[in-house]
Formats: structure tokens, C-alpha cells, sequence
């Protein structure tokens, strides 16, 4: 985000435990106006319970939460959820069962009855629900509800925008194009986001910035594309997706891999390491050892492989393999239709800008 754009979220070394143990731990985070920011992780990471204090429903034993400069929790302060400023979305959508739609979008709105109706009209509108006011709850679909959750959410145009796994609920087939909606209308609203989830394709989809969370801490903070790409640790890259490891011994700054000597450097002579690779960056060389029509720089020594099973997936094929070189286990992905039968040879090559490398272990 620019400089000039204001913050409207800082938290600072928060820390919560439970029975002795920290599921919060040094956590800090700050988010823009204007900016999603999704904390990322696993169940169970610590991820909810920084919501809920930043919230106001859960108290942090150290820390700070402040919102637009002013402390809101922190040693000897602690400001009620209602006086906070701060709009809540949660997996369940929470709507009131006994009121209408507009009776629910219009719950927290503290104005006088003509402004409250311009604007849960406004809103509903806003979320393609005209004409749905009248309606109760149980009238309604899951991609609706959510739909009127998030319009109750935005009435008060809260500064900061607290979302707990809102989506998690909705039909695969619906998610995309409600998630899409969703952000469409969080940035016209121009509220700092703080979205929980524990899936990476909703924080690449969402985020201005990811913050990858493991075991009460955060791992990583970054643009999606730079989590993504450069992963800070194997565990951090085996979240995002399929990986392959292959592990080796660094001696002089080389490792020796099915695809020939790898650069290992920054590694203890003698040290274990293991290179990661995503499968979709092993590429099948058609030409039996060759390099291929169109070789580039990035291209690894080709390796022999034994097929083991392949299996189709829609938009690609994923193929296992087990290598001449040390019994390697491998897995490649191939767009489309790619079902070699097993025992099949076939030679693979890596990108090699595409790898990490990690100390084992």
C-alpha cells in the first residue's frame, strides 16, 4: 500500500495462552485502509483467537490492538466490541432468525428510520438483494445469507472489517463469484480487511498481503505472489500446494540429485539438505534425454524415470514416478489428458529457478 494511505489496524506482539500453552505468540500485523490482509494457516494455529482480540471478545495477556492510532486493548485498556468500530463476519453468518432481511441488515444502525432505510436499501442493492427485505432467514439460500451477513456487516461502515472463514459454508460452485462480490464491495467501502482462512487458493484469490500462521506465530508476511514464490521454509511451500523433496548431502556447495549436481550454497559441507520443487515444474522430456524442441538455461540435466500410477483431475494429469537415481519418488503435473500406464519410461527435467532449498530436518 502507499505511504499516505492511513493505517486502521495495528497489532502489536500480541500473546494469548490457554492451559499454559501460547496459541497467540508474539503476533503483529498492521493493515491499510483499503487493504485485505488474510491471515493464513492450518486449524487450530492461533488464527481465530487473534480475531477475536483484535475484536474485542477475547482479552490478550501482552500485546496491543489499535485502531486508527488509538488503543483499543492493551495493558489497562480494553474498549468493548461495540465501541470499536469494527465489523464482523463469522463462518455461521449469525443472522437473527426471528427478523427480516432488512431487519437484520439494519440491526447495528444507530440513525433515524428514513436513514436507516436508504441505507439497508443501499446495501441491499449492493449485494443484488432488492426486494429481498421483507424476507425472513430460513427463506433464504447459504450464498444469500452470506450475501445479508455482509450487508449487515457494512452498515455501519465500520473502519476494519474483521472475517472469520466466512466462505467456508457456501457451495464450491457459488464461492468463487460471491468471494469476487465480496471483495468488490470491501474495497468500494474502503474498510481495512482482516480475513481468516485456512485456504490458500481464498488468500491468493483476496489478499493485498498474506500472513502465514503456524503454531500461534506468523511465519511470513508478504504479497501472495512472494509467499508464494518464495517460500521462507518447506512447510510454508507444502501449504500452498503438492511439493516434492529431494534430499541429499551439500558438499562443496553441491548436492547430486536424479538431475545432476545442484548449486547448494550457504550449506555446511556434509550438511543435509532438501530441494523442493511444486510437481507443475517438472516438465516430461517427449525426446528421450534430449532437451527438447525449445531448451531453456533454466532446464536440468534429464532423469530417467520408472511411471508408477497417473491420474486425471479435469485440468491436469498428475503422473508419479520412481527414478533411477537412489529410488527417488516423484510426482509431475501434465495439463490435460496424460495417463501413461505403469512401468512406462519416461525422462523428466526440472526448472531449476523453480526450486528451494532447505536444510533437512
Amino acid at each position: 500500500m502507499p505511504d499516505s494511505t492511513p493505517l486502521r489496524l495495528e497489532v502489536r506482539n500480541l500473546v494469548r495462552s490457554f492451559g499454559g500453552r501460547r496459541v497467540v505468540d508474539d503476533v503483529s500485523l498492521a493493515v491499510a485502509a483499503g487493504q485485505v490482509t488474510c491471515l493464513l494457516g492450518p486449524s487450530g494455529c492461533g488464527k481465530s483467537t487473534t480475531l477475536r482480540i483484535i475484536a474485542g471478545v477475547e482479552r490478550a495477556d501482552a500485546g496491543e490492538v489499535l485502531l486508527e492510532g488509538q488503543i483499543v486493548a492493551g495493558p489497562g485498556v480494553h474498549v468493548p466490541p461495540e465501541r470499536r468500530s469494527v465489523g464482523l463476519m463469522f463462518q455461521d453468518f449469525a443472522l437473527f432468525p426471528h427478523l427480516t432481511v432488512a431487519e437484520n441488515v439494519g440491526f447495528g444502525l444507530r440513525v433515524d428510520r428514513g436513514e436507516k432505510a436508504r441505507r439497508v436499501g443501499e446495501l441491499l442493492e449492493k449485494v443484488d438483494l432488492s426486494g429481498f427485505g421483507p424476507k425472513h432467514p430460513h427463506e433464504l439460500s447459504g450464498g444469500e445469507q452470506q450475501r445479508v451477513a455482509l450487508a449487515r456487516a457494512l452498515a455501519p461502515k465500520p473502519k476494519v472489517m474483521l472475517m472469520d472463514e466466512p466462505f467456508s459454508g457456501l457451495d464450491n460452485r457459488l464461492r468463487d463469484g460471491i468471494r469476487d462480490r465480496t471483495l468488490e464491495l470491501l474495497k468500494e467501502e474502503g474498510a481495512a480487511v482482516l480475513l481468516v482462512t485456512h485456504e490458500p487458493d481464498e488468500a491468493m484469490r483476496m489478499a493485498d498481503e498474506i500472513a502465514l500462521m503456524r503454531a500461534g506465530r506468523v511465519v511470513q508476511k508478504g504479497a501472495p505472489y512472494n509467499v508464494y514464490n518464495a517460500p521462507v521454509d518447506k512447510a510454508a511451500a507444502a501449504f500452498f500446494s503438492d511439493i516434492n523433496v529431494i534430499r541429499g548431502v551439500s558438499k562443496g556447495a553441491l548436492t547430486q540429485t536424479p538431475f545432476g549436481a545442484f548449486l547448494t550454497p550457504g550449506h555446511s559441507d556434509g550438511g543435509e539438505v532438501e530441494i523442493v520443487i511444486r510437481p507443475q515444474h517438472l516438465r516430461i522430456d517427449f525426446d528421450r534425454g534430449g532437451r527438447g524442441p525449445n531448451p531453456t538455461p533454466e532446464d536440468g540435466t534429464p532423469a530417467r524415470g520408472t511411471v508408477l500410477r497417473s491420474r486425471y483431475l479435469g485440468r491436469e494429469s498428475l503422473v508419479d514416478f520412481a527414478m533411477d537415481f537412489e529410488g527417488a519418488k516423484l510426482t509431475a503435473s501434465v495439463p490435460g489428458v496424460f495417463l501413461p500406464k505403469p512401468g512406462t519410461v519416461l525422462w523428466l527435467m526440472i526448472r531449476r529457478d523453480r526450486c528451494f532449498v532447505f536444510a533437512a530436518n
